[in-house]
Parts: structure tokens; C-alpha cells; sequence
């Protein structure tokens, strides 16, 4: 295995020069990198074409609205004492139960 392949993990965001993006899956066997694009948009790129890529590890979003193809104003009824870890927006499934309170 390719030593660059070993330092990949599902979970981890890199940028090239559009949007940020996360890997999503890794499959050795098919040698393919699933990556989900801000914005919810699914890619994979052959083992060859990722080297090529260049891509620069870099920080998840702040918030999550790119994938939910929602504005910030969309959102804005939360409070931040009712969010588990506020200011944190990594896991949406924290504000599930914001409206049933």
C-alpha cells in the first residue's frame, strides 16, 4: 500500500482550489477515493488522479448549510443554550430535537 494512502482517513477534509470537501470512503481493492463536496455532491477519484490532485488537508466548514442547500438565514431560530455544543455545527443530528422543545 502506498504510504501517502495509510495517512487518509474517512472523516478528513481537504481543499484544492474550489470547496473544501470530506473524504467519505476509501476502497484499496478498487483503489478509488469517495469524497462529498460542500455542497452534498459525491466524487470518487481513482488512486492516480488523487495523487495529481494535490489536495491540502484543511478545516471542516464552520456550518453545515452547504450540503442542506440552505442559507444561514434558514437557520438562524437556534439558540445556543439549546445546542449541545454550542457554536459547534459538525453533527446536525445535535439540533434534531431543537423544535419539539
Amino acid at each position: 500500500m502506498a504510504e501517502w494512502l495509510s495517512d487518509l482517513a474517512i472523516g478528513q477534509w481537504f481543499k484544492t482550489d474550489g470547496e473544501p470537501f470530506e473524504i467519505v470512503g476509501i476502497d484499496p481493492k478498487a483503489e478509488i477515493v469517495l469524497v462529498q463536496h460542500f455542497d452534498g455532491t459525491l466524487e470518487e477519484f481513482d488512486f492516480d488522479t488523487w495523487t495529481q490532485l494535490l489536495a491540502q488537508p484543511c478545516a471542516p466548514p464552520e456550518d453545515y448549510s452547504g450540503a442542506l442547500d440552505i442559507d444561514r438565514e434558514d437557520y438562524l431560530d437556534y439558540r445556543d443554550d439549546l445546542v449541545p455544543r454550542p457554536g459547534r455545527w459538525d453533527n446536525p443530528l445535535d439540533l434534531i430535537d431543537l423544535h419539539n422543545r
